[in-house]
């Protein structure tokens, strides 16, 4: 059993946006093991795969970015998954736009989302995959930054960056060892 989570905003409005890139991920996860979103349960959107034989949830919390973490509970409860079994995917404003990084544990960092998710598990010690959003040439809150549209000219760099992210949140879905994930996908 393995659960991926992207975090995003559930309303069409917050599609394009910086903070909708593991939602996007998710359902480049959910593309690549041919699987739709299909259901809703524990305040997510939710597919289902099967690897060898191991079951794959792939979820979009409907919560809103900001309580992503009821929903994160509510799965692991639900699926009964381990920290291990977990990965988490989320924009990440500290990371250079377009730069996909994957650490075994950590702190929330700037991020609500994350901060909620933690909060309300309890927990540090799962896989995340950050996407970076960061653009040097912006210059404005970030509040307003992360739910503003991705420019139409990065729009590539960033559809490659969520479907890196997603392979590699499959990879550590099907058995493998994340280190061998990082030097795979880091940078």
């Amino acid at each position: 059993m393995f659960l991926i989570v992207g975090l995003g905003n559930p309303e069409e409005k917050y599609a394009k946006t910086f903070h909708n890139m593991g939602f996007l991920a998710a359902g480049d996860a959910a593309a690549l093991l041919g699987v739709k979103f299909r259901k809703k349960e524990c305040e997510a959107s939710v597919a289902e795969a099967y690897v060898g034989g191991d079951k794959i949830v792939i979820a979009r919390p409907l919560t809103y970015m900001n309580a992503s973490g009821r929903a994160v509970k509510q799965l692991m409860a639900r699926y009964k998954v381990s920290p291990a079994e977990l990965v988490v995917i989320y924009d990440d404003y500290d990371l250079p736009k377009g730069h996909v990084r994957i650490r075994p544990s950590g702190s929330a960092g700037t991020h609500n989302g994350m901060r909620s998710v933690i909060a309300e598990t309890g927990l540090t010690e799962f896989a995340r995959i950050r996407i970076g959003i960061r653009d040097p040439e912006v210059n404005i809150p970030i509040i307003n930054y992360v739910l503003s549209d991705v420019k139409e000219g990065d729009y590539e760099l960033f559809s490659s960056a969520c479907r890196r992210a997603a392979e590699a949140a499959v990879s550590l879905a099907g058995g493998e060892r994340i280190d061998i994930v990082m030097g795979k996908y880091n940078g």
